[in-house]
């Protein structure tokens, strides 16, 4: 399933947050809980939410947000090439295998998808990996303010949002990006 294009720029980042989460099946509450949700090769697995990981995955959902890229395996490969062309450190291993797996694995499967999101990318702009920004003063900036922190043109880089296939059926009641 794919949605319209990224996010509209004039919606705060929380509010694109919200509709991220909800046109995934995601919730808030799996950042602060013990075990969150991943799956291998489409079966479900429960990772411990580390620290780290906790960190990771917040702010891999606000380049989501940014970006416009889906959580369908390509759009993941995606986010993952444009994360890993500007550095994962501060995310710990098991976060930055998954990152750099996943870049290796569409450089594979999609290679011209993946090539453009590293090419988009750039290694001279921020990363809300690797740069302390408190996450709640990110939260109350627009999604364009965002997009221009990061380096972002203000439509986004992906086209389609396209979901994982565990996402709930928008079709049929999920919320959508709320009006301006």
């Amino acid at each position: 399933m794919s949605l319209e294009r990224p996010l509209p720029p004039h919606l705060t980042v929380d509010q694109g947050l919200t509709t991220y989460l909800a046109e995934n099946g995601f919730d808030r509450a799996a950042y602060d809980a013990r075990w969150t949700p991943a799956s291998f090769l489409g079966i479900p697995v429960p990772v411990l939410n580390t620290e780290r990981h906790r960190f990771g995955i917040m702010r891999h959902d606000l380049h989501h947000v940014a970006t416009g890229y889906g959580t369908d395996l390509a759009g993941e490969a995606e986010i993952s090439a444009w994360e890993a062309r500007r550095g994962f450190g501060a995310v710990g291993l098991y976060v930055s295998s998954i990152v750099g797996s996943l870049t290796l694995f569409g450089l594979a499967v999609w290679p011209r998808r993946v090539l453009r999101a590293l090419s988009a990318s750039g290694s001279t702009h921020p990363n809300l990996f690797l740069d302390r920004v408190p996450y709640e003063v990110v939260l109350g900036w627009t999604i364009g303010e965002l997009r221009a922190y990061l380096g972002i043109p203000a439509e986004g880089l992906a086209g389609a949002r396209r979901l994982h296939d565990r996402a709930p059926d928008i079709a049929h009641g999920a919320p959508s990006a709320p009006a301006g």
